[in-house]
């Protein structure tokens, strides 16, 4: 069974970024097919098998506090003394028999198909995403009523999980936050079940609680959305303005009275200013997706350069790169932080890129009208500054 991310995302429907996303909590039934392809079971068991995972990435937790790692994994001592802890299956399954929910976070980096739909939602986002996996196997509750710092879409992938859904009680919470949320009231805003094939978005700072439901084993992922808030905006904007010499300049803390007003004077009318060009949002937002981190993928064996070989494929590790043509119409580049200027007629093959998927070099050349070799250069540098990698498909 396999599973297209990009009906995943089209199930969000046309409305959501206007009248959902960041709003109110919405529930997408479907069936289970449509979820199954991202990981099942037996995705796990291989995870968990080949990788040597170890707290805070993997951990169960049982009524809100995570369990000692000693009590599911003994110790093992390399030749080289260094220590690394191996899962005790038998004890893994009795603590989660016993109420405790298993958790491998950044499963997005581990399993392939999982980390399509991650760039997926990015791409449709314009923000990062990190999928957690849960697996739980009674009603108790893993982390008892709690909010998030950021918002959520999760997708039951097998079994069934009921979502008790209180609201918010501070509008916006953070992470870093001046002030906590109230307790939630004590009845639920909302009281749903998940099965094969839902999905659930919920904004941050909603309280909730989850737990499998009575006599069903439960397997879901969580995919948690980068926040880009006001502050964000602000911080950013300190940065940019130390172009400025009023904002270079010491504090007059021995000034007079006067000196000191004229400062913090000068220092509010260049802020205004800011504020006032209407393009300040656009130009934060475009260095936000032009910066975004690329995922991590070696072009192995290609460690000299990209060949010309024609039957290379390529692709962008970041999906939120921007291209545009500078004043003398060169095509600019901006991904992962850096920004790279090729000439016009590379435009083409870097608007195919940008736009994602896979394509080979000889694909990139005719779209061009360059010649593999040429293309092999541009692309080398590419994976230079770690916004590309290259495969052999086939």
């Amino acid at each position: 069974m396999t599973t297209d991310v990009s009906a995943v995302v089209a199930r969000l429907g046309e409305d959501f970024l206007a009248q959902v996303y960041g709003r109110t909590y919405r529930h997408f039934s479907g069936e289970p097919r449509l979820l199954g392809g991202l990981l099942n079971w037996g995705d796990l068991n291989a995870l968990l098998t080949h990788h040597r995972l170890e707290p805070p990435r993997l951990r169960l937790s049982a009524g809100g506090e995570a369990l000692p790692q000693h009590v599911y994994t003994v110790p093992v001592t390399t030749r080289r003394s260094t220590v690394w802890h191996r899962l005790k299956p038998a004890e893994l399954h009795r603590h989660l028999a016993g109420g405790a929910t298993l958790v491998l976070d950044a499963i997005d980096e581990l399993h392939p198909i999982v980390g399509d739909l991650a760039q997926a939602l990015e791409r449709h986002l314009h923000t990062g995403i990190q999928v957690n996996a849960y697996a739980s196997w009674t009603p108790e509750q893993g982390f008892g009523v709690h909010w998030d710092d950021h918002d959520v879409l999760v997708l039951q992938l097998d079994g069934a999980k009921r979502w008790r859904i209180y609201g918010p009680t501070r509008e916006a919470p953070l992470h870093r936050d001046t002030d906590i949320p109230e307790p939630p009231p004590n009845e639920p805003l909302a009281e749903l079940v998940l099965n094969a094939g839902d999905m659930l978005y919920l904004p941050r700072g909603w309280w909730h609680a989850v737990a499998a439901t009575e006599g069903v084993h439960s397997l879901h992922l969580t995919c948690g959305m980068q926040t880009t808030t006001g502050a964000d905006l602000l911080q950013w904007l300190s940065e940019d303005l130390r172009r400025e010499t009023i904002v270079r300049s010491d504090l007059p803390r021995f000034g007079t009275g006067e000196e000191r007003a004229d400062f913090v004077r000068s220092l509010g009318d260049l802020i205004m200013k800011e504020f006032e060009n209407v393009e300040l949002l656009d130009r934060y937002l475009t260095m936000r997706d032009a910066t975004e981190g690329a995922r991590l993928v070696p072009s192995l064996p290609y460690v000299e350069g990209v060949p010309p070989d024609p039957a290379l494929s390529v692709h962008l590790v970041t999906v939120r790169a921007r291209l545009y043509n500078d004043e003398e119409g060169n095509a600019v580049l901006t991904a992962g932080g850096e920004e790279w200027t090729f000439s016009p007629q590379a435009a083409p093959l870097l608007s195919l890129l940008v736009d994602g998927g896979r394509h080979r070099l000889d694909t990139l050349a005719r779209t061009s009208g360059l010649r593999v070799g040429q293309v092999a250069l541009l692309v080398s540098e590419l994976v230079d500054g770690e916004v590309a990698a290259v495969e052999r498909i086939g």
